[in-house]
C-alpha cells in the first residue's frame, strides 16, 4: 500500500521516469512496485519492468500521496538495501543537512568513479525520494556506508590517508595524490563545515576569490573529486 515516506520505513520511492529506470537497470533485485499515471507517456519504463516481472501500477492515487509535481509520472518503490566493504577512495560527509546536496554529491561519486561515499550520522536519509530524485538515480549506481560516528568510521577503514577540506587549510593545489595510495576526502556540514579537531590530519582548502564565503558543498566536493580522478587517471 502507498503511504507517506518515513525514514523508517523498510521501502523507499523513485520519483520520475528516468530515476525508475536507474532503479531498474542498476538494482533490479530491489524494484517492488512501477506506479504509472495515465498522464504518461513514456513506454520504456513499462517495458522493463514487464521484463523484470515487478508489478506495474496505472492510476493517480499514488501520485497525489508521493509527488506533487506536475512533471512526475512514474514512481518506482523499492526496498533499501546496503553495500558491501569498499576498498576503493572515500568522500567522507560529516553530518550532511540537505537532501539535494547528498543527492548531487552521489551523482558526483558516479560520474567520477574514484571514490566510494560514506555519510557520518546525525544526516539527512540517502533514501529520502527527495535525496533519491536529486541523485538521478545514482543513489543505485554507486556504494554508499553510514556510521554513527568519524571515529567508528576510522575503525573499519585504517589505511587512508586522511583529507579534510577547510577554510583553513594549504590550497588543494599544493595537494599531490597517489594513485596507489587510498584516501578519505572528509567535508563537514553545509552550515558548520568541520570541527576544528581535523586540523590535525592536514587540511586543505580549495582556493577561491573574497567575493564569497564559501562554496556549495556538492560544488566543493564535485571539484575535489575531480582532482582524485584526474590523479587515478
Amino acid at each position: 500500500m502507498v503511504k507517506k515516506y518515513k525514514k523508517t520505513d523498510e521501502r523507499s520511492y523513485a520519483l520520475g521516469a528516468t530515476v525508475t529506470m536507474e532503479l531498474l537497470q542498476k538494482r533490479p533485485e530491489c524494484a517492488r512496485c512501477v506506479y504509472v499515471s495515465p498522464k504518461s507517456e513514456v513506454t520504456a519504463v513499462s517495458t522493463a519492468a514487464k521484463k523484470l516481472g515487478v508489478p506495474i501500477v496505472e492510476g493517480e492515487k499514488a501520485f497525489n500521496i508521493l509527488s506533487q509535481k506536475e512533471n512526475c509520472f512514474v514512481i518506482g518503490e523499492f526496498d533499501k538495501f546496503s553495500c558491501g566493504a569498499s576498498k576503493r577512495n572515500h568522500v567522507v560527509l560529516v553530518n550532511p543537512s540537505n537532501s539535494g546536496n547528498l543527492g548531487t554529491i552521489m551523482r558526483e561519486v558516479a560520474a567520477f568513479d574514484c571514490a566510494d561515499l560514506v555519510i557520518i550520522r546525525p544526516a539527512v536519509d540517502p533514501f529520502d525520494p527527495k535525496t533519491v530524485r536529486a541523485s538521478m538515480g545514482a543513489v543505485f549506481n554507486i556504494d554508499f556506508f553510514e556510521y554513527d560516528s568519524f571515529d567508528e568510521y576510522l575503525k573499519n577503514n585504517a589505511g587512508r590517508e586522511i583529507v579534510p577540506f577547510m577554510l583553513g587549510g594549504t590550497p588543494l593545489t599544493n595537494k599531490t595524490f597517489d594513485k596507489d595510495k587510498n584516501y578519505a576526502l572528509v567535508f563537514g556540514n553545509e552550515a558548520t563545515g568541520l570541527p576544528i579537531e581535523f586540523e590535525k590530519y592536514g587540511a586543505v582548502r580549495i582556493e577561491q576569490s573574497d567575493k564569497v564565503d564559501s562554496l556549495n558543498l556538492s560544488v566543493a566536493a564535485s571539484i575535489a573529486l575531480y582532482k582524485l580522478y584526474t590523479a587515478n587517471a
